[in-house]
């Protein structure tokens, strides 16, 4: 007999869950290669020209895809659960995320190519596609995993997409950035393909990859993980009724009070976590002066760091409870970034004064104190923020009511997007108001502390849907 999911119902077999988590690995890679290490502080510093100016247009952008992410995930995540399927859904964001992933080759410096505002424009439509895609895929978890492993699996697709991003980005790193830079006998004389370093194909190549990769390993999703059942709703009676049940579910908000609380925790934590990825490799860019090379090892090895802290996390977080896992990944990422503004090319921890430009070892990577300082101290922001992500995920799952799944996870989506504006306008305003880097990172500690304070009384019990 098949153990059970959360939801009550036979869990997938493994091939069913495994290739569940395996879509994080296609679709992950974006975010490291593109949001975070690569095309980002490509588009500050090179694109945009300026690292101040090119923060604080991310800011901006992020906090516009965030708004409309915010106005319609919760009433996409109803009306799926009136129609059944999943997967149909996730398909349509998949086809409009590929090309739109690729079109950012075309990205050129200095603001050529598609210019600086259409890429802008192209990174809020993927942003849109990407949040929900993963409405619709984690509304899967409940009654895919069983009971016992839940943690575990969430913990498996986070570690699953760190590892794909970890190894395009070696790739990257020995076939586009490396060679011609170095005079490694296992490194090629020069780019594979012809790339044209001058022309900053090294880093514009991520989005073509990227896509591809992502058409590539959605398909075992698609293939292989059972989906729910059709209703009986047409398409026009699944809206009409979608609707009315957010509707519903508002109008019952005393009833569902312990689940609100947690989307309001969820809905502040998150924002300095997700904040902390999307700013910590431009930030690195601006302060340190990191070239894309250095930025593709900070990457790598930040990614391993990273799957590591998912699969732990996973472990805790079956062994302890998804509360206790949240608690820890928010109060350890707070204390990380106190200390990792603090690390500047002339001081560290705030007190303490270093000669900028000093090297403390024979390496052309990360060469000053400051330098190594900033990247162990990343590789726990790594561990911790995984964690978060993962089991915030899992808790979800376990006090959402089996019945309304999809649209909970539209409400999860809502919780990490309503106010997903607020940390990229709070690191884009103090950046701009303080022309400085280190404010405008340190703004989202706040934000870390509040939500690790109403965590506390957050109970991890499933709600059940009211008799109304």
């Amino acid at each position: 007999m098949s153990a059970l999911s959360i939801s009550g119902q036979p869990a997938a077999a493994p091939l069913g869950y495994r290739s569940w988590a395996l879509f994080e690995w296609a679709r992950n890679p974006y975010v490291i290669l593109v949001t975070i290490y690569i095309f980002a502080p490509y588009f500050s510093t090179t694109i945009v020209g300026d690292p101040v100016k090119g923060q604080g247009l991310l800011g901006y952008t992020n906090a516009v895809s965030g708004f409309l992410i915010a106005l319609l995930a919760p009433f996409l995540g109803a009306i799926a659960d009136k129609s059944g399927r999943r997967k149909p859904w996730i398909l349509v964001f998949v086809a409009i995320m590929i090309p739109a992933i690729y079109l950012l080759w075309f990205a050129k410096k200095d603001g050529g190519g598609i210019g600086i505002y259409p890429t802008l424009g192209l990174i809020i439509l993927i942003a849109i596609m990407f949040e929900f895609s993963a409405v619709f895929h984690n509304a899967m978890l409940p009654s895919i995993a069983p009971r016992s492993k839940v943690g575990s699996i969430s913990g498996l697709a986070l570690a699953l997409g760190n590892i794909g991003g970890l190894l395009l980005m070696v790739f990257v790193l020995y076939a586009f950035a490396l060679p011609g830079t170095v005079d490694w006998f296992f490194i090629p004389e020069a780019p594979l393909f012809g790339l044209d370093q001058e022309a900053e194909e090294h880093n514009r190549i991520v989005g073509p990859m990227t896509a591809i990769w992502l058409l590539v390993f959605s398909l075992p999703l698609f293939l292989f993980t059972p989906d729910g059942k059709n209703t009986t709703f047409t398409v026009k009676q699944a809206v009409s009724q979608g609707l009315k049940e957010v509707w519903t579910t508002v109008r019952a908000v005393s009833h569902y009070s312990n689940v609100a609380l947690y989307l309001i925790a969820r809905m502040i934590f998150n924002d300095g976590l997700v904040g902390i990825l999307i700013f910590s490799g431009v930030y690195a860019a601006g302060t340190f002066g990191w070239d894309a090379i250095s930025l593709l090892i900070f990457g790598i090895v930040t990614s391993l760091s990273a799957a590591i802290g998912a699969v732990i996390g996973g472990v805790v977080d079956d062994r302890f409870g998804s509360k206790v896992a949240v608690l820890i990944a928010i109060g350890g990422t707070a204390l990380l970034l106190v200390i990792g503004v603090s690390l500047q090319p002339d001081s560290i921890l705030y007190l303490i004064d270093v000669t900028p430009g000093v090297a403390v070892w024979s390496s052309p990577y990360f060469k000053t104190l400051p330098e190594v300082l900033y990247f162990l101290n990343t590789q726990l922001f790594g561990m911790f923020i995984t964690v978060g992500f993962a089991s915030a995920r899992t808790m979800m799952a376990r006090i959402s009511p089996p019945e309304l799944v999809t649209q909970f996870f539209g409400l999860y989506a809502l919780s990490g997007t309503a106010t997903a504006f607020m940390a990229p306008l709070l690191v884009g305003f103090f950046t701009d108001f303080f022309e400085s880097q280190r404010a405008g990172l340190a703004s989202l500690i706040g934000l870390l502390v509040v939500g690790f304070v109403m965590m506390i009384f957050v109970k991890e019990e499933q709600a059940t849907k009211p008799d109304i």
